[in-house]
């Protein structure tokens, strides 16, 4: 079954903590017993990698049935219900969420000392243009997700953006950027040594089907041969493209090529490439491209950084008292 959202988790939290106080560690162990998780899903991290989904979501359950005054800790990492928690699990509520919470005033401060403006625009009078692309209005996050998966989510919104923004600009500027594309990117991958070295035999006319070669490492010791197509989304690069530039590397004596597009391949062309033989070709279609490019930084710059801060805990267990 899907990994029940925090809200979801509100009653059931509420009403293990109405037992015993709980460990947060029993608790999400508890949980995830109850809801009948796999250990794939209790093995699931966050997008982020900074924590598992089924830990984040109990966590932030209690949190906010903590801030309703529903639940209390006592002590560090433990938790056990409060008076009012009783009291609410006596009217037999179907349902713990947000709007529930809301009939406290506790959570109605904490909303307060919490609460963010949303961003938003106003569409350009004749469509959306290109660097529009880059500061997208944020999708609608339901109240389900926890702050930390709406960080998440924020993040995949203007990854997203930014690589349609980097495709565009790709297929606006002249060819010879392409082509210094390629050279920037696989230099900043760690091929091509210098880029004097990758520069003079990249960018020219193309000799034989093939657009260029690049050392594949520092020394040298072998060389990949490439092939860049730089096409309209929507037109795909075809089987005959692929094993014309198979004969091309054959012909050669080559064993490695990659094979670069701005849009995609289609099926008959993957299944080409994937019965090459002993030729080691790679194909990299836009979508890929754009990923290799933010995740090696190519043409892209930091527009700002925010740091997420947590509790130290090794600080606090390593304190002594007087």
């Amino acid at each position: 079954m899907p990994i029940p959202t925090y809200e979801d988790l509100m009653l059931p939290v509420l009403r293990r903590c109405a037992e015993r106080p709980w460990s947060m560690q029993d608790l999400i162990a508890r949980i995830s017993d109850d809801f009948s998780l796999s250990e794939v899903e209790r093995s699931e991290q966050t997008p982020s990698g900074s924590a598992l989904v089924i830990a984040s979501r109990v966590h932030w359950a209690k949190t906010y049935l903590k801030q309703a005054g529903l639940v209390e800790q006592p002590k560090r990492s433990v938790v056990q219900i409060t008076k009012r928690g009783r009291d609410l699990l006596a009217t037999s509520p179907e349902r713990i969420d947000n709007s529930m919470l809301r009939k406290f005033p506790d959570f109605l401060e904490f909303l307060a000392r919490t609460k963010q403006s949303r961003p938003t625009s106003t569409p350009p009078p004749n469509g959306p243009k290109l660097q529009d692309a880059v500061t997208p209005t944020l999708p609608f996050i339901p109240a389900s997700s926890t702050p930390d998966e709406q960080i998440d989510q924020a993040v995949s919104t203007l990854t997203e953006a930014l690589r349609d923004a980097l495709l565009a600009r790709i297929l606006e500027a002249p060819p010879a950027f392409f082509e210094r594309l390629i050279i920037d990117l696989l230099l900043a991958m760690g091929y091509g040594g210098s880029r004097s070295d990758a520069a003079d035999q990249l960018g020219g006319t193309g000799d034989g089907g093939v657009d260029g070669v690049i050392r594949e490492d520092q020394l040298g010791l072998d060389r990949i041969y490439l092939q860049a197509k730089r096409y309209q989304p929507g037109n795909a690069v075809g089987s005959e493209a692929v094993q014309a530039f198979i004969g091309a590397l054959v012909g050669k004596g080559a064993q490695k090529g990659v094979l670069l597009t701005t849009s995609t391949f289609s099926r008959q062309a993957l299944a080409v490439a994937n019965q090459s033989g002993s030729l080691r070709l790679v194909l990299i279609d836009g979508d890929q491209l754009t990923r290799l490019m933010i995740r090696f930084n190519v043409g892209i710059r930091v527009a700002r950084m925010i740091e997420i801060k947590r509790v130290d805990v090794d600080y606090f267990e390593g304190t002594e008292t007087d």
